[in-house]
C-alpha cells in the first residue's frame, strides 16, 4: 500500500514488539469476532484494507479470516443497492470492547463511510459481533451484537472459521445457522482475503 493511503497508520516497531510479546505472554488477550461488509467501491480491496488495518492496531492480532461471501443488502428492496461482500475476522486483543469499537469506527471513517441512512449503502461496515463471553446491554456497544444470531451473512462466514463457536447467551453458531435462511449468501470462491503476514 502506498504511504498516501489514509487507512494505514504506521505503528512504531517498538510498539509492535511489545504487542507481540503481550500476545504470547502478558495482558490476558481476549477473543473477539468482527464482521466486515462493503457494497461500494472496490469491495474486496476495502475488506482487505480493513483486515490489514486491524492487524496494524496495537494490542490486536488477526488470527483467522473467513472466506468472502456476496450477499443481498439487509432491510432494503431487492436491486435498490449493490450487493455486499462480507467476511468475518477472528482476533485476539488486549483492547477493551469500547476501544475495539472506537477502532472499528475509525476504520469506517478512514474508508469514508457516510452514516446518513439506516441500512444505507456503505464503503465499509465494521461490527463487533462478540467479545469473549461478554454479555452486555450497554446501548453504546451491545454484546453480542443484538442481531448477529439471525443474520446468515454473519453466521455463515463465522461458522467457516470457527465451527465450534457459541454466541454468548444465544447458543452454538451451528444451531443458529440451521434456523436462518441462507439464501442470498453466496460463496465467492474466486476471491480471497489474505491473513496479514
Amino acid at each position: 500500500m502506498s504511504s498516501s493511503d489514509p487507512t494505514v497508520q504506521p505503528v512504531p516497531s517498538s510498539v509492535v514488539e511489545q504487542v507481540d510479546a503481550a500476545d504470547v505472554t502478558l495482558s490476558n488477550p481476549k477473543w473477539a469476532v468482527i464482521s466486515l461488509g462493503s457494497n461500494l467501491g472496490n469491495r474486496l480491496e476495502t475488506l482487505q484494507g480493513a483486515v490489514d488495518a486491524l492487524e496494524d492496531t496495537p494490542g490486536l492480532r488477526v488470527k483467522a479470516v473467513s472466506p468472502v461471501y456476496e450477499t443481498e443488502p439487509w432491510g432494503v428492496d431487492p436491486g435498490a443497492q449493490p450487493t455486499y461482500f462480507n467476511a468475518v475476522v477472528l482476533v485476539r486483543t488486549t483492547l477493551p470492547p469500547t476501544s475495539l469499537l472506537d477502532r472499528g469506527q475509525a476504520l469506517e471513517e478512514a474508508f469514508e463511510r457516510v452514516r446518513d441512512e439506516r441500512w444505507g449503502p456503505r464503503t465499509l461496515d465494521v461490527d463487533i459481533v462478540s467479545y469473549q463471553d461478554v454479555v452486555s446491554d450497554d446501548p453504546v456497544l451491545t454484546l453480542p451484537h443484538p442481531r448477529c444470531h439471525e443474520r446468515a451473512f454473519v453466521l455463515v462466514p463465522w461458522h467457516d472459521v470457527e465451527p465450534e463457536a457459541v454466541v454468548p447467551g444465544r447458543g452454538p453458531v451451528a444451531e443458529l445457522l440451521a434456523r436462518v435462511d441462507r439464501g442470498g449468501v453466496v460463496p465467492r470462491v474466486d476471491l480471497e482475503l489474505r491473513l496479514p503476514e
